[in-house]
């Protein structure tokens, strides 16, 4: 195991730039989940930390040693890809021990190690299969255990759920974060997937156009976003960003949206009045205020009704609001609703920038 130290790393493919100077400082056995949209340079990131990309400038340091000229095979890592990229015609012992084969170790040493991952990943049982016998959660559990007898000093894992379906994938989760608490290994792990992001991390790396926007432990993240990226990006529903200003009346603060009507804000918030501002309010965190006191009314436009929860789209002027009701709810498509937020559940952000006021 090892630090691994990204120290303002750039990349450019010609004159085109694509990762604007990252740095992150990872820990020896932590568990780091690079998550953004397609094109962000995620995985581009990723690469040059395994040695298949160049880097343009800056260092990648693994443990004590500077790793930018090293050929893969070198940097002691250990990569799972998407495809899992199993050799068909090779049984899954054989998958799992041909790294070791090529670096001369003996029988004994391989088949010690192959059978101590098949023990971690319950695939005693399919050892002598091949690939194209096994389910794409086997296949990807094969591809785990060809980088654990390895016993890098990191991990790295590109997107590796992206080919299992829905109930698979959160099996997976479980295993994979299972998997790190046992053995400890630096990992980096790359995803588009907020929600394996925040299910599975010690901590989230946000890029976004070769940048990084924010780094943190998920429920920091989730809960304070350095701008308005990062508050859009985490969460499912996104959290909803309206435009506006603050109006003073007395004691009371009201936020005028731009597209026609008014919310009351809770007592204590923060602003001043008249400033253009976005107010960040997630869907969750906006309750029906069933007593008649109601902050504000929100026209009710759509239900989506899941079983345990209930999203509802709501309009007021002619801006959209998402509620996340946390039960079953008999709102009526075309009426209003009574709404309230939760008190110190707002966020505000500088329109122009997006930050984080």
């Amino acid at each position: 195991m090892a630090n691994l130290t990204i120290r303002d790393v750039r990349k450019s493919y010609g004159s085109v730039p694509v990762l604007h100077g990252v740095s992150i400082e990872i820990p020896d056995g932590e568990f780091v989940i690079l998550v953004g949209p397609s094109g962000c340079g995620k995985s581009t990131l990723l690469r040059m930390i395994a040695g298949l990309e160049t880097i343009t400038s800056g260092e990648i340091e693994i443990g004590d040693r500077v790793v930018n000229d090293l050929p893969p095979r070198a940097r002691d890592i250990a990569m799972v890809f998407q495809n899992y990229a199993l050799y068909p015609h090779k049984n899954v012992a054989e998958n799992m021990g041909y790294a070791l084969k090529l670096a001369g170790r003996s029988k004994e040493e391989i088949a010690k190690r192959v059978n101590a991952a098949a023990d971690i990943l319950d695939l005693k049982p399919l050892l002598y299969r091949r690939p194209s016998q096994l389910s794409g959660g086997q296949r990807q559990r094969v591809a785990m255990g060809r980088a654990i007898v390895r016993d890098p000093k990191v991990f790295l894992f590109d997107e590796p759920l992206s080919n299992l379906d829905a109930k698979l994938r959160v099996a997976m989760r479980s295993e994979i974060k299972e998997l790190h608490q046992r053995l400890r290994t630096t990992t980096v792990y790359v995803t588009h997937d907020q929600i394996e992001a925040m299910t599975m991390a010690d901590r989230i790396v946000v890029m976004h156009s070769g940048v990084v926007e924010q780094v943190g432990a998920p429920l920091d993240l989730y809960d304070r976003p350095a701008n308005t990226f990062v508050a859009g990006f985490l969460g499912s529903p996104a959290m909803n960003i309206l435009p506006g200003q603050i109006r003073r009346e007395n004691s009371t603060a009201i936020f005028d949206l731009a597209g026609g009507g008014s919310l009351q804000l809770p007592p204590g918030t923060v602003g001043e009045a008249g400033q253009p501002l976005l107010l960040g309010i997630r869907p969750e965190h906006i309750v029906v205020d069933p007593t008649g006191d109601a902050s504000f009314n929100a026209d009710v436009v759509v239900l989506e009704p899941t079983g345990a929860d209930t999203l509802i789209t709501t309009r007021i002027g002619s801006t959209d609001l998402l509620v996340l009701i946390r039960d079953r709810m008999n709102a009526t498509v075309g009426k209003p609703l009574p709404l309230a937020i939760q008190p110190g559940r707002l966020h505000l952000f500088e329109p122009n920038t997006g930050r984080r006021l």
